[in-house]
C-alpha cells in the first residue's frame, strides 16, 4: 500500500497521536479490563461471558427499555440456549433477578441485584480509584476530548459490530 492510500502510514511509530500508538494504547488498556474482569469472574465463580452479561444489564440504555434475555442474546452475540446459561448462573449466585413485566407477563426483565452492584462495587475500587487518579492529572478540557474521543470510539465499534461479518 502507498503513503497515499493510507494515512496512517506516513506517521512515524513513534508518533503519541498516531494510529500505530493509539491502536498499542487501546489494545493494553482493553487487555488489562479483560485480565481485571477475568479476575472478578473467577472470584464470583462466574464465566468471562456472565461478567460480560451483567456490564450489559447495568449499562443498558433506559431509553431501549429494560434489559430481556432476547435483547442481551442480541447484544452478545450468543444463542438462546447459551443466554439462558448464563442467565440461570447470574440468578443462582445472586447477581441478579428476573422480574416478569406487568403488562405481559410472559416477558422477563433482567436487573441487577443491589447486594450484587455492592460486592461489585467493593472489588472494581481499586480500578475506581485509579481512574479517578489518572483523571485528577488532567485539566476539564483535556478530560473533555478523552471523553469525545472514547465516545467515539464506542461509536466506531457500535458500527463496526453492527456490519455483515467479514470473511
Amino acid at each position: 500500500m502507498h503513503g497515499t492510500d493510507n494515512p496512517s502510514s506516513s506517521l512515524p511509530r513513534n508518533d503519541p497521536t498516531g494510529l500505530q500508538s493509539f491502536a498499542v494504547l487501546l489494545r493494553r488498556m482493553n487487555t488489562e479490563f479483560n485480565r481485571i474482569a477475568h479476575e472478578f469472574a473467577q472470584a464470583q465463580g462466574l464465566h468471562l461471558t456472565d461478567v460480560q452479561a451483567l456490564v450489559a444489564i447495568l449499562d443498558a440504555d433506559p431509553d431501549d427499555g429494560p434489559m430481556t434475555p432476547g435483547r442481551l442474546r442480541r447484544q452478545l452475540d450468543l444463542t438462546s440456549g447459551a443466554v439462558t446459561a448464563c442467565v440461570d448462573r447470574l440468578e443462582k449466585a445472586g447477581h441478579i433477578r428476573r422480574v416478569r413485566a406487568e403488562g405481559d407477563r410472559r416477558v422477563v426483565h433482567l436487573h441487577y441485584a443491589e447486594a450484587a452492584k455492592s460486592v461489585a462495587r467493593d472489588y472494581f475500587q481499586p480500578l475506581a480509584r485509579g481512574t479517578d487518579a489518572a483523571r485528577a492529572r488532567f485539566r476539564d478540557d483535556e478530560l473533555r476530548v478523552v471523553a469525545r474521543f472514547l465516545d467515539e470510539m464506542n461509536r466506531e465499534l457500535t458500527l463496526l459490530r453492527s456490519r455483515p461479518s467479514r470473511p
